[in-house]
């Protein structure tokens, strides 16, 4: 197996659990906010894709697909288009208001660059640096391995609101 093909397999497990999380649930199941002022499912989705995006974008050097595809205006959030959540208080989490329909769609868009991006990964430039604002230096395979693990966090956090809904 190629780094390619595992960093694939890796983000594709997240793509088989984001339809799954969200099937069958209505816009207000996806805003419910289980203890008042838990995330949603909703924003966890929302935000899981963002970063993914945004993450993967920078690396890349290529655009976010959630500007460049026009998902920011189809959400219409009360948010600025660069946003992803990371550091999202009260009211911003619940402002993240869609449908199945839309966050599985853009979750898809996402996850359709995401493959693109990943097929020409070399292992070689797994190694280089791609963010010295921190130290270490974050090399491309840090930055991937991280948005990997963070998105399934927020996957599994969704995966375990839907449980506790009602009915």
């Amino acid at each position: 197996m190629t780094p390619a093909e595992l960093l694939t397999d890796a983000f594709g497990r997240i793509s088989e659990g984001v339809p799954a999380v969200l099937d069958g649930l209505e816009e207000d199941q996806l805003g419910l906010r289980v203890d008042g002022s838990a995330n949603s499912i909703a924003w966890l989705v929302w935000h899981l894709t963002r970063v993914q995006d945004d993450h993967l974008a920078q690396a890349f050097g290529t655009d976010q697909v959630w500007i460049t595809d026009g998902w920011h205006e189809r959400f219409g959030l009360p948010l600025e288009p660069e946003d992803t959540g990371y550091g999202h208080g009260f009211d911003q989490v619940a402002a993240v208001r869609a449908g199945a329909g839309l966050l599985a769609g853009y979750h898809a868009a996402v996850a359709a660059r995401t493959v693109e991006l990943l097929a020409k990964v070399t292992p070689e430039q797994l190694d280089e640096v791609i963010d010295d604002r921190w130290d270490p230096p974050v090399t491309l395979g840090v930055r991937l391995v991280s948005v990997v693990d963070d998105d399934a966090k927020h996957l599994g956090q969704a995966e375990f609101a839907r449980g506790l809904l009602p009915g």
